[in-house]
């Protein structure tokens, strides 16, 4: 099979016929001046289905409104200008920091270095060197769902916790008082069309970066979006013709990404209640999905044993392959590196330039099994700190010595050293750091999300809250002056 695949999407709009809606729609003015034909911002628990074939069921992706005023001014004008208000707002932001310290030209250049670092994908922020183990009495366990919980997603300030599991729940938690702000019960089978809800086992759920939205995708081929602030349904998403096992918004948009058994991935437009398209190429059923600013998500194939990295814009996809079980897991450390997990027992590390794997570290969470008959611990979940050099692994836990990994990733990502883990008894479901990066949030259940091969019985079904401490900033230097 060929590294770079053209052609992945099987249904999609002709671009012409996008261009014709369009203009159709630029020209379908009335003699005042209106728009004809707009609906009304009144879409809240709809259904749409990327089943259907009308217009408007495959509208392309919002167009941004045009601006109020029309600045009279040359573009060189206005690069300047926006260039000069972002300045004063990086300025700003450093003064907040410490208003008592003079503002240093040096300290723009470094943010301004950064972002550009980010953007391509090669930022690598050196903190793991500074992480400490937390003490086992800093870890907290908030317990509110009734079976073991699936999946998890930290709001954008890093104050809540949204949470799913098998029962069908969500919970929004406050981090601070690990207090429950908002339930939403689930529901059960057959109830379907009176219950406002998840009725079916929640798999995988996103955040939009600006936490406006929260989706949520289930074992009945679902997709749920609420409004992530008071937890009210909004609408419903039907087409995929399997479980849906991984969602993603794009960062700094409301376009959302799913996966599913069904070997799919879809395109949405949350904002326009729409579906845009569908992309095939996995050959077994997908089991996570992750993406950020790019026009692209990164996908595992399960059983298949692939990732693929699909490029939407450039309809093509790129295919590796590394692992030698079903690859369970995925996540994005920056826009070109990335971090996987498989059955086998094994963590990747990857880049989106390489077929093959910059890094594998095999048994990643010791065996277990009688002698003679080991077997690896399942990495059942990964996570990464954005743009650093920090990511974390979750064992299966087939016995009582589960526990989460911390790894630190080498130069350039071209390896992976043990930092220290963390006992967790149970099944690590899902892993989430917070955009601050001062904890990670673990989801454990006493049975994997994806089916019931074994259950532990001692494991709790709940949410462990671990703190990362970090050496004070003048702990290197004094250990060097001794």
């Amino acid at each position: 099979m060929s590294f770079f695949i053209k052609g992945t999407k099987s249904v999609k709009t002709p671009i012409a016929v996008k261009k014709a809606t369009i203009s159709k729609r630029k020209g379908d003015v009335d003699a005042g001046g209106k728009t004809k034909g707009k609906k009304q911002n009144s879409k809240y628990n709809e259904e749409i289905s990327s089943d259907s074939e009308t217009e408007s069921s495959i509208v392309a992706k919002k167009r941004p409104a045009r601006e109020e005023h029309d600045f009279d001014e040359t573009p060189q004008e206005k690069k300047l200008r926006l260039a000069k208000l972002y300045l004063n707002q990086l300025k700003e932001q450093e003064e907040e920091k410490g208003e008592d310290e003079a503002f240093e030209t040096e300290v723009i250049a470094g943010r301004l270095q950064e972002e550009v670092l980010e953007h391509k994908g090669k930022l690598q922020r050196l903190i793991a060197k500074d992480l400490l183990p937390p003490d086992t009495s800093e870890i907290r366990l908030l317990r509110g769902h009734k079976l073991p919980i699936t999946c998890l997603v930290i709001s954008p300030d890093d104050k809540c916790i949204f949470s799913a599991s098998k029962d069908c729940s969500i919970i929004k938690w406050d981090i601070e008082s690990g207090k429950k702000l908002r339930v939403i019960p689930g529901g059960r089978k057959g109830t379907e069309d009176r219950h406002i809800g998840h009725t079916a086992h929640v798999l995988c759920m996103s955040i939009s970066s600006d936490a406006k939205y929260l989706a949520t995708g289930d074992m009945n081929k679902l997709i749920m979006i609420w409004e992530a602030e008071t937890c009210k349904h909004l609408y419903k998403f039907t087409g995929h013709k399997g479980p849906v096992s991984g969602l993603s918004f794009r960062k700094g948009t409301h376009d959302l990404y799913s996966a599913s058994h069904d070997r799919s991935i879809k395109v949405w437009n949350v904002d326009e209640n729409a579906y845009v398209e569908t992309l095939f190429g996995h050959q077994d059923a997908i089991t996570g999905l992750d993406s950020l600013s790019r026009e692209r998500c990164v996908t595992a194939g399960g059983r298949d044993r692939t990732v693929r990295v699909w490029k939407i814009a450039e309809e093509s996809q790129l295919v590796f392959h590394g692992h030698e079980g079903s690859i369970d897991c995925i996540q994005l450390i920056n826009e070109e590196h990335m971090v996987t997990g498989a059955d086998d027992g094994s963590v990747c590390l990857w880049s989106v330039n390489k077929k093959k794997p910059l890094s594998t570290v095999k048994q990643a969470h010791g065996c277990h099994g009688n002698v003679g008959l080991e077997q690896p611990h399942w990495v059942a979940a990964v996570a990464a700190l954005q743009n650093t050099d920090v990511v974390a692994s979750g064992a299966s836990g087939c016995s009582s010595n589960s526990q989460v990994q911390l790894w630190k990733c080498g130069q350039n990502y071209r390896g992976l050293e043990q930092l220290f883990s963390i006992p967790v008894i149970g099944f690590v479901n899902s892993l989430k750091f917070s955009h601050s990066g001062h904890f990670l949030v673990a989801g454990v259940g006493q049975e994997h999300r994806l089916g019931r091969w074994w259950r532990q019985k001692e494991a709790k079904n709940g949410i462990f809250i671990i703190p990362l401490k970090r050496k004070p900033p003048n702990q290197d230097q004094a250990q060097t002056e001794e």
